[in-house]
Order: structure tokens, then sequence, then C-alpha cells
């Protein structure tokens, strides 16, 4: 028996709405300011043939029935990034979409089975434009909210300042005494020994099982997060390119990708690429996210071969997505993420 909603409470509902009622304001605010910039707003539709091929995104699966009854399977989407590639490719230079998206085996204070992602995509544009566009969306949504501060349970970061930029490198360097780079290749080929030997050296948990992605998550987490966006948001870019699946290699150093992710109060608000127009490359990368997904999770997602295919003849473009809701909630000093949906999925109770 499903455990009964607190949220429709009168009371309750009175304590969010001011939350709430913030939430409307920054997104209209949002939508007038990618207008002026003439942005296309677009619609993705939610259901997909492949929700994403990334190894650790967990998807809804459903199925439609035709006229005759034949069945098809069908995913929610994990993003409308593959929706939003085919409008560039059929001809859209700017577009934006704020879209209900859906993520399987996540929920907490930052994660919601269903929320808001903001995603835009530049063509023909670096992906450093995208770094000058969070910031300004930062700025934007503090000062509709009318506050100097953005905050996060009991850490600040000034949504005004310019943003720091950190690579990778740097911050394992930094962080956890790790020479990052030394463990890739120049060909993406990650060192998962020489990188287990640097992780216990550093005073981190090695096990048997590890695999260089483990090990480099577990780096960031522990030593790395808790310190971004503190006083001041912070870009972290040049992710390793095994790392960054839907991104392209860094002409300056084919190690890393053009990536980058934009933190503030500690908190992950959004993650861009540089967009990897090369369509044979995406489906090796695919593949090995879901050779992954098989060993880890014991399934695996199709390919979206119409991706793919628009993939061929996409212009060079940078897009970035951003959580619509982590940014409302650093905006109004929520400590959850359900304070500032409107109607949370039904769950259990915090």
């Amino acid at each position: 028996m499903n455990t009964p909603s607190p949220w429709w409470a009168p009371h309750r509902h009175a304590d969010r709405r001011p939350a709430l009622m913030v939430r409307n304001r920054i997104v209209a605010a949002f939508r007038a300011h990618f207008a002026a910039a003439d942005f296309v707003e677009v619609e993705a539709a939610a259901l997909q043939v492949s929700p994403g091929n990334e190894a650790h995104l967990s998807a809804f699966a459903t199925e439609s029935l035709g006229p005759d009854g034949a069945r098809r399977a069908l995913y929610l989407h994990t993003s409308p990034e593959f929706a939003c590639k085919k409008l560039l490719a059929a001809g859209e230079p700017r577009l934006v979409s704020f879209a209900r998206v859906y993520r399987n085996r996540e929920r907490g204070p930052l994660h919601h089975p269903e929320f808001t992602m903001l995603e835009w995509y530049r063509a023909g544009a670096d992906y450093t434009a995208l770094m000058r566009d969070g910031a300004e969306l930062l700025a934007l949504a503090a000062e509709t909210a009318g506050v100097p501060t953005l905050r996060h349970r009991g850490r600040a970061a000034d949504p005004f300042a310019e943003p720091d930029r950190v690579t990778l490198a740097e911050a394992f360097a930094a962080r956890a005494g790790i020479d990052l780079l030394a463990t890739i290749d120049t060909d993406g080929t990650t060192d998962r020994a020489a990188l287990a030997a640097a992780v216990a050296g550093a005073g981190l948990r090695v096990a048997e099982d590890d695999t260089w992605a483990d090990l480099f998550s577990r780096v960031l987490v522990a030593r790395i997060e808790p310190h971004l966006g503190l006083g001041r948001p912070t870009i972290l870019c040049e992710y390793p390119v095994s790392e960054a699946a839907l991104a392209r290699p860094s002409p300056r150093d084919p190690r890393v990708a053009e990536r980058f992710e934009l933190y503030a109060c500690g908190v992950e608000l959004a993650n861009a690429f540089g967009e990897l127009t090369d369509a044979d490359e995406q489906r090796r990368r695919f593949t090995v996210e879901m050779t992954e997904k098989a060993r880890v999770y014991g399934e695996t997602y199709p390919i979206d071969e119409d991706f793919l295919d628009a993939l061929a003849i996409m212009p060079e473009a940078s897009g970035i997505a951003l959580g619509l809701d982590r940014l409302v909630m650093l905006a109004t000093d929520a400590r959850h993420i359900e304070d500032v949906l409107w109607t949370p999925v039904a769950g259990p109770a915090r």
C-alpha cells in the first residue's frame, strides 16, 4: 500500500508555496532571457526508442501498442539531448528546451525520479560560450528571487561573481596529490593500475573490482566536489575523454574532452559539452557504455539509429543541461528538491 503523501495538506503547501512562486518567476525570467537572445523554444517528446546510452543512467521503460496490438518497447527520456541534436541537424541554430525528464534509481535531497532539465544548444559556438551563459543564468536566478547569495545547507556562493575555472587535472593534483593525466594515454586509454596506486597513496579505499572510472569518481566525490562553488561558482572542466561519452576531444590535449560542469555551494548544477559529431566514434562510445552497463546492472538500452544518422549531418555545436530544480533550491535556500517541486512523485516519506 502506498504511503499517503504529505504535500497536499494545506499547511504543508502553504510552507512550500513561497519557494514555488519563486520557481515560477525564475522560469518566466529564463524564457524571456532565451527569447531575447534569439533561441527557439522546442518541446522534445518524452517517449524515445532509447533513453540515452550512458552506463550509469537508469530509465523508466514502457511500451506502445499499435492499432493492431503490436508491441514496441519505448522509454521515458533521461534528457532531451537526442531530440535537440536532431533539430540542430535539421537546421535550428539556437534552441532551448524546458524538459520534464525521468531517471530511475535516483531519489534523495538533490535527486528526484521526475524533474525539469533546461537544455540549450548553440550551433557554431565554442563550448566556452556556454560558460558565460551558465554564469548569466545564476545571476538572473538570484536577481529574480531577490537574493544576493545562493545558499544550500550552510554553504554560500556569490552568483554575480565570475566563476573560478579549474581543470580536472588541477583539481586532482591540488586536492588529492594525484597526477590524473599520467594515467591516461594519448588515445584516451586509461591505466587502472596507475590510478589505483595513486588513489591508495592518497588514503582512499581501492577495491579489487574497481574500474578506472570507479576510482576517478571516488576521488571526485570525496576530495573535490565538496570544495566546488564555495564563495563563488566553479567551472570544473577538461574531463577525461573516457568520462565524456558525448563530447569531442580537446584540440589542445586528446586525453581530455570539451566537457565542463558548473557548481555552486558544492552542488552540481549543469553539464556541458563541445558536441561530438563523429557518428562512428559516437557508436563506439555507446557500445563501450552499454558493455559497462551490462556488467554493472545486467541490462542495456538500444542505440537510437535515427540519432546517429542525424549526428552525421549535425553542424559543430555546443550544448548544456542545467538542473532547474537544483538552481531554484539554491535561490530559495531549500534543503530538499521536493520543496521546490509543485507535485513531487509519491514515494518514501522523508
